[in-house]
């Protein structure tokens, strides 16, 4: 039996105070306590609840974001959809124009007939160039007859306005009802059933 050594610090009491440092080599850590534990789950918890609750968010921002997306892209569609109807309407809708036949002077004629190929061509006449239709007359020679576009005037006057160009996607007829041509989108200035020169 050994006996106390008041000398020996191995073999002095601690005194009330002190520290005693630990190997964190060799010194295994404590096991948490139940308290510990359930605020470490706790704190686990909260966080996923919180990263769910920002993924949420975040959906939800892109899913409003891409509907509003497709809400603007759709309304241009439909307000240049209106516009190019509207566009389209305005370029293909036919102007209305009277023909008034006159003879090479611009004197306006009472008979409509002879600015008429088809009558023109049945009394031995011919449909020349620039619109001019040669009508035979008596003694011999012809007589030029064509169309004023949109002139007007009474028979034996002069044509006022108007143009000698038939005008291209316009309604022609003349004063009498009788069409000349029939315009409308795709159509050139092409004629339907009987008309005078261009």
């Amino acid at each position: 039996m050994t006996e106390d050594d008041p000398t020996n610090p191995e073999q002095q009491p601690p005194q009330r105070g002190s520290m005693r440092f630990q190997d964190p080599g060799s010194t295994t850590p404590r096991e948490p306590t139940l308290a510990e534990q359930r605020a470490r789950r706790r704190a686990i918890a909260e966080e996923r609840e919180r990263e769910a609750a920002e993924q949420q968010a975040r959906q939800e921002a892109e899913r409003k974001a891409e509907t509003r997306r497709k809400v603007l892209i759709g309304s241009g569609v439909t307000v240049g959809l209106v516009g190019l109807v509207a566009g389209w309407y305005l370029v293909a809708a036919p102007d209305e124009v009277t023909a008034v036949c006159t003879d090479a002077d611009g004197t306006v004629v009472g008979n409509e007939d002879y600015c008429d190929e088809d009558y023109v061509r049945s009394q031995g006449g011919y449909v020349g160039t620039g619109g001019f239709l040669f009508l035979p007359i008596p003694g011999g020679g012809y007589q030029q007859y064509r169309y004023n576009y949109g002139g007007t005037g009474t028979p034996g006057s002069q044509v006022s306005g108007g143009t000698y160009t038939k005008p291209a996607n316009a309604n022609i007829s003349t004063r009498s009802g009788k069409t000349v041509q029939r315009g409308g989108f795709g159509i050139s200035g092409g004629s339907f059933g009987k008309s005078g020169g261009s």
